[in-house]
């Protein structure tokens, strides 16, 4: 039977050479320990992919995971910035090894795989989906778990917002970082009515130096009401107009997508 990875063994070695990067990130957040965190993107064309891959999700993976201790599990569906359909992956693990466990363990889960039958077995002619990419995340020591939106309980209105900060260099990404991790701007954040789900630093994927964070809205109004209380608020002028933090000194792009979530994602 062939079987689709979930980590390649290439990305397994970047994950383990970036190990060491990890262990600085313990401290406050009551002295928690940051989890690490699997992003993983599924690029689909319209047909049947889309509720062919939903049904792994729901039925085998997601369950698999919570099995393996990974939870919550998000999941996450395009509805502006990138082409549509396009689904995100958003898993949660408390070390490096319980991340780099993932694949053999959901290989040693009978539940799991045959839940998971028809998607590992789907056929080159008629694939699941088009492609995947992974990014590997330590989350922020001051946001050291995912924040899961009091609206999910309930299934009430989320919109989320996903934002990507790319830096032309690595001391540039890193002042973006501390901006957020230690000189308040989440705190300003949080003042303003922008509500966090997650914020992390990538250490493996794509376009990379680069931070990625997540945030909650009731709704595209609600949206637009924080960002202008953001905008206009006195300690974020004077964060922002500190010399060497200014973003066009330390951030190269800003990427943002909009989402909503599965029906049954657990975030």
């Amino acid at each position: 039977m062939h079987r689709r990875h979930f980590l390649t063994s290439t990305l397994g070695a970047t994950v383990m050479a970036a190990s060491s990067n990890t262990s600085v990130q313990t401290q406050g957040a009551a002295a928690k320990t940051p989890e690490l965190y699997m992003w993983r993107q599924y690029v689909l064309r319209t047909g049947t992919q889309p509720r062919r891959l939903a049904e792994f999700l729901q039925n085998a993976a997601i369950p698999g995971l919570n099995r393996l201790g990974h939870s919550p599990v998000g999941v996450f569906e395009v509805t502006f910035g990138l082409p549509a359909p396009t689904v995100f992956v958003l898993t949660p693990s408390a070390s490096l090894d319980s991340l780099l466990a993932i694949e053999t363990g959901l290989e040693r889960d009978e539940t799991f795989m045959k839940s998971a039958d028809p998607y590992l077995n789907a056929p080159a002619t008629d694939p699941v989906y088009v492609r995947q990419e992974v990014s590997l995340l330590t989350a922020f020591p001051n946001v050291p778990r995912i924040e899961i939106p009091a609206a999910t309980a309930a299934k009430g209105p989320r919109l989320f917002e996903l934002r990507t900060y790319e830096s032309h260099n690595e001391r540039a990404h890193r002042a973006k970082v501390r901006m957020f991790a230690e000189m308040g701007e989440v705190d300003i954040f949080r003042a303003c009515g922008l509500t966090p789900v997650f914020f992390g630093r990538t250490f493996a994927g794509p376009r990379m130096p680069s931070l990625t964070y997540m945030l909650v809205h009731e709704n595209m109004a609600g949206r637009e009401k924080s960002w202008d209380n953001f905008r206009n608020n006195a300690d974020w002028k004077k964060l922002s107009s500190t010399p060497g933090y200014s973003d066009p000194e330390i951030v190269s792009n800003i990427t943002t997508v909009f989402l909503r979530p599965a029906a049954y994602s657990q975030i």
